[in-house]
């Protein structure tokens, strides 16, 4: 009998285990989809409870975060660029974003020799133009990695994706990274911009953000580099043209316009009276860079501090476990 069994023992059915490496990739992700729904499912009034904490935590901390700025503004502006740039680089190990990682590198490298540059003491001549040159550069590359990345999620969104036979999910996952590289150095190169503008300004002796400059300005010295102007007011230069504020100080037109539009200015670098923007931008393409970077400044908060609250938020619920 035992003997007659152990067949029929070793013929019971068995439970068939799903082969990963035979799935394709969507079939992978439904997969995971439906694990994680299995593993929530009876938990609604939990998740509930995490959304009204989420969304306490968020006014709470937009509360401080507006009380700080106003009060300590500059260490609010510093805690907040290392932020940004510390929390993205922790991700990127932690998910094996290497591409990331190498992009982030490389901009942190130049970047770093830029500031350098921006705080060494005599300012050379030819540095202010190189700091505006490169995080012009930064800000332009940003602006097109941004347009690129918004007109992808809305081409799949529309169903374009379909004309050329690409997957939803790839491009749509294309144009989430490009806007995101677009917005996150976007938002770097602009606060960067302003670190170096306020050393160069400060250490030309021009401008000072709390007090009076400390030394006079010349009819025909530019404020922002230090350097002689050439060309008169009325006089069409070969490589740029003279600009003369409201206040009627002049400067090179290249460094007022990185002094206002890439470095955050929006005061005469001498005198502090502030700039008609309007005025300086007439080109209606020149004023969508200036929309641009108005909404990176909003997004710094998204950037750097959107993650810690939800840090926060996530810690809650296992603090209340072990208590």
């Amino acid at each position: 009998m035992a003997a007659r069994a152990a067949p029929g023992l070793e013929g019971a059915p068995q439970h068939e285990q799903i082969s990963h490496t035979k799935l394709s990739a969507d079939d992978e992700w439904n997969l995971q989809q439906e694990r994680m729904y299995k593993m929530h499912r009876g938990h609604e009034s939990m998740h509930v409870e995490m959304v009204l904490i989420f969304l306490c935590a968020l006014v709470v901390a937009q509360i401080v975060l507006v009380q700080w700025r106003q009060r300590h503004g500059r260490s609010y502006n510093l805690v907040t660029l290392l932020q940004m740039w510390v929390v993205p680089l922790y991700f990127t190990i932690k998910l094996y974003w290497w591409r990331f990682l190498s992009m982030w590198g490389m901009f942190s490298v130049i970047t770093s020799y830029i500031l350098f540059r921006a705080t060494r003491k005599p300012l050379s001549g030819r540095t202010p133009r190189l700091v505006y040159k490169w995080f012009l550069l930064i800000y332009k590359l940003s602006y097109a990695f941004g347009v690129v990345g918004y007109l992808a999620i809305i081409f799949t969104m529309c169903g374009f994706h379909l004309f050329f036979r690409i997957k939803a999910r790839d491009s749509m996952d294309f144009g989430i990274v490009s806007l995101f590289y677009g917005l996150y150095y976007g938002v770097m190169g602009r606060d960067f911009a302003e670190i170096c503008s306020d050393y160069m300004a400060s250490t030309l002796g021009f401008y000072s953000g709390s007090g009076m400059p400390t030394r006079s300005l010349s009819d025909d010295i530019c404020a922002v580099c230090g350097q002689k102007i050439i060309v008169e007011l009325d006089e069409e230069g070969l490589i740029e043209n003279t600009y003369q504020l409201s206040c009627k100080h002049v400067f090179h037109e290249f460094c007022i316009r990185g002094w206002c539009i890439v470095g955050k200015k929006q005061t005469c670098p001498y005198c502090k009276e502030k700039v008609d923007l309007k005025r300086m931008i007439n080109n209606p393409w020149e004023r969508t860079h200036f929309l641009y970077g108005q909404i990176l400044d909003w997004l710094r908060y998204l950037v750097a501090w959107q993650p810690v609250v939800i840090g926060i938020v996530q810690e809650i619920p296992r603090i209340q476990r072990t208590e």
